[in-house]
């Protein structure tokens, strides 16, 4: 299984990693060491997420909590798209 990362999850995790950075280096370093250690799960547990009720294919569209970090991903035959990743404490994503 193959992880690939859209635009938007790349800024979301340059974001999410700046925001922190101001007040944390080492806790930036941390947070995104955690968030990509736990996608990397991802292709050995597809189905490690619990599915988005509200997606269009909700078996396909499913959210990974990591810590108070959510990653919404798309369940592909050969891959994993990483859709976004937010803070838990903000607004979620759109699909």
């Amino acid at each position: 299984m193959r992880i690939r990362y859209t635009p938007e999850s790349i800024e979301d995790l340059r974001r999410l990693r700046e925001f922190i950075e101001v007040k944390n280096p080492t806790a930036a370093r941390s947070v995104a060491f955690d968030l990509l250690a736990g996608i990397e799960k991802l292709k050995v547990f597809p189905k490690m997420g619990l599915p988005v009720r509200r997606a269009p294919e909700p078996e396909l569209i499913r959210d990974l909590f990591i810590g108070e970090y959510t990653v919404r991903y798309l369940l592909g035959e050969a891959s994993i798209s990483i859709l976004r990743i937010w803070h838990n404490k903000e607004i979620e994503k759109d699909l």
